[in-house]
C-alpha cells in the first residue's frame, strides 16, 4: 500500500511538472509571437546568445542537440527556418564535413535582446517565488 501512495505522488507531481512547462511554453509562444518566433525558436537564440556570445562565433549544431527540448531533425528544420528568417548562418565545418556550425546573426542578435526580457518576465511570472501573487 505505501508503494502505490508514494507512486501516486509521483505520477502527481510529474504531472503538476507537465503541466506548469505546458502553461509557460504557451504563456512564451503568446508574448513572442509578435515577433515572429515562438518558445522553441527563442531557446535557440538564447542558447547560441550565451554559447556564442560574440560578434561571429559559432557553435556546433551537434551542442544544441542536448539543451533543446526537439529531436534532431526538428532542431534542424527549426535551424533552417531561423536561417530563412534571417536570424542565423550555419556553416559546414571545414575539419569534420558532418559537422555544421551555426550562429547568431547581427539581426538574430538583435531580436534576442530584444525579446529576452519578455521571456524572463513569463519565467519569473510562471515560475519565480511561489508566494509571489500570481506565481504557479
Amino acid at each position: 500500500m505505501a508503494a502505490k501512495t508514494a507512486g501516486t505522488g509521483l505520477e502527481e507531481r510529474w504531472r503538476e511538472i507537465l503541466a506548469v512547462h505546458a502553461r509557460t511554453m504557451c504563456e512564451i509562444d503568446r508574448v513572442l509571437h509578435p515577433h515572429g518566433l515562438g518558445a522553441s525558436d527563442f531557446e535557440v537564440l538564447d542558447i547560441l546568445a550565451s554559447a556564442a556570445p560574440g560578434e561571429g562565433d559559432q557553435c556546433r549544431v551537434q551542442n544544441l542537440v542536448g539543451r533543446v527540448h526537439l529531436s534532431q531533425s526538428a532542431l534542424s528544420r527549426l535551424i533552417a527556418r531561423l536561417e530563412k528568417d534571417g536570424l542565423v548562418e550555419r556553416t559546414v565545418c571545414l575539419e569534420d564535413r558532418r559537422g555544421v556550425w551555426v550562429a547568431l546573426t547581427h539581426r538574430g542578435r538583435a531580436l534576442h535582446a530584444e525579446v529576452l526580457p519578455l521571456q524572463r518576465a513569463v519565467l519569473e511570472r510562471m515560475l519565480g517565488d511561489r508566494d509571489t501573487p500570481g506565481a504557479v
